[in-house]
């Protein structure tokens, strides 16, 4: 039962990592990457689909990424929809094929890049906390109910504890190599 409780802390710590990873993933570095579009959503006659599901994404050089959509028609329903994301880009049309070009960042955009990622690490560690509270609230619980001893508990609670310190060093280690990325020129 302890086993069961201390994998499914390791299965949503991780989740909480992975969440922060894929979340850092949309924040701009100076290079052309299709990740920087992919949450973008476009309104494919009605249903609301993911950019790369409508369209071929692909990064044509280091600073341009073009977006081909599938059908002609939807052209200017892409284009809109990345007007009206929150990534600051303007696209450029011709014909069928969509050019993103993106400008080089600047000094202060990279510090304010920075910060977004240090509050992003932030609420990446309290994610992993809360997981960390959910089980010990469960192992609590279990010891008033009588199902494990207090000398279980206690070694369980250094166990999540350590898990804990192991998930929030990976968030750290994450957020200073993206830091180290965004600030090199």
């Amino acid at each position: 039962m302890l086993d069961d409780i201390k994998k499914d802390a390791t299965d949503r710590m991780g989740k909480c990592v992975n969440a922060f990873k894929t979340e850092l993933k949309r924040l701009r570095t100076g290079r052309a990457s299709t990740t920087l579009v992919d949450h973008i959503r476009v309104d494919y006659y009605g249903a609301e689909s993911p950019l790369n599901q409508v369209a071929n994404v692909a990064v044509e050089d280091a600073r341009t990424i073009t977006i081909i959509p599938y059908d002609k028609q939807m052209v200017s329903v892409v284009e809109k929809a990345l007007m009206k994301s929150d990534l600051g880009i303007t696209p450029n049309t011709a014909g069928n094929v969509i050019r993103v070009p993106l400008p080089a960042l600047t000094e202060e955009r990279r510090k304010d890049l920075t910060k977004i990622v240090k509050h992003e690490a932030e609420n990446a560690r309290v994610a992993i906390r809360n997981v960390r509270r959910d089980v010990l609230q469960d192992l609590k619980e279990m010891l008033k109910e009588k199902m494990i001893s207090e000398d279980i508990e206690r070694k369980a609670h250094e166990e999540v504890q350590k898990l804990t310190d192991k998930f929030v060093a990976d968030v750290d280690a994450t957020m200073h190599e993206k830091e180290k990325e965004l600030m090199q020129v």
